[in-house]
């Protein structure tokens, strides 16, 4: 049986692909632009989503190039550039003016690029949640090739809750079995071509351009942004915060769902709690 996604289906075409997103509501304090993981399609955060509508914010959740129910794009189409560009065609053709951009991990990674690129004299509002700090001198992405075709290829197969816990022990269970019905809708060239862009790809010439309004987010116990990166980071950008999720690892929201909002609430109401 399908878990209920609340978010409103919809396809709009931008940057050359046909790209779908989910659609919560029509909130008046902004529009919150979510962008998912190198194996998470739009679907995955939902439970992310819903929380922000409620808050009184218009979210949008698109489905990353080769992912869910948008376009595969050709061969060497996954560059960082290239989902940067995604995100600017569909701010621009869902005509968002005020957009904030939250992005987890490769969606973390494409925030940054996005507001360098594509919106430098207007600063978006920022979250990033545990970007990828690997890249070239930097060490391999922590997370293996083989480790994500794994888990494509026993969601395809048909596994259990319990085969993929074993990846991910901390999660919920309508989580996981959410996360066995949509892998499968992950081209393998998509992810494949985007882990290695984690290792040859630099995430600090992004950061270190960015400005306020932004912050980051990491968790505590994340292999991908690890302390000494943590240092890194903050020592090439001093004007951002980077906030430390205690008792979580890479996937903070899944991990520590209650220390992700209260990281991001007053973030997001300007010091307000919600």
């Amino acid at each position: 049986m399908a878990i209920e996604i609340s978010g409103r289906s919809r396809f709009v075409r931008a940057n050359g692909l046909r790209h779908h997103l989910l659609d919560y509501g029509r909130g008046d304090k902004g529009t919150i632009v979510l962008l998912p993981g190198i194996t998470s399609p739009a679907a995955t955060a939902d439970f992310i989503a819903v929380p922000l509508s409620e808050m009184g914010f218009r979210v949008v959740v698109p489905d990353l190039r080769g992912r869910g129910q948008t376009d595969i794009a050709p061969p060497g189409s996954y560059r960082i550039e290239d989902y940067a560009a995604d995100v600017a065609g569909l701010i621009d053709v869902l005509d968002i003016t005020d957009e904030i951009v939250i992005g987890h991990s490769l969606g973390a990674r494409i925030a940054a690029a996005y507001a360098v690129l594509h919106s430098p004299e207007k600063p978006p509002g920022l979250v990033l949640i545990d970007p990828p700090t690997s890249g070239p001198d930097r060490g391999p992405y922590p997370t293996t090739r083989e480790s994500f075709l794994a888990q494509m290829n026993e969601a395809k197969r048909g596994s259990s809750v319990e085969e993929i816990r074993r990846f991910y022990p901390k999660w919920p269970e309508r989580e996981l079995r959410l996360r066995l019905e949509v892998l499968p809708g992950c081209d393998e060239t998509a992810v494949l071509e985007t882990h290695a862009g984690f290792e040859n790809e630099d995430f600090f010439p992004f950061w270190t351009k960015l400005k306020r309004p932004a912050v980051l987010l990491r968790g505590a116990d994340s292999p991908v942004v690890p302390p000494a990166a943590a240092a890194d980071l903050a020592a090439a950008n001093p004007t951002i915060p980077i906030i430390a999720i205690p008792n979580a690892g890479h996937m903070i929201p899944w991990d520590n769902f209650r220390g992700f909002f209260e990281a991001v609430t007053p973030v997001l109401t300007g010091g307000r709690k919600h």
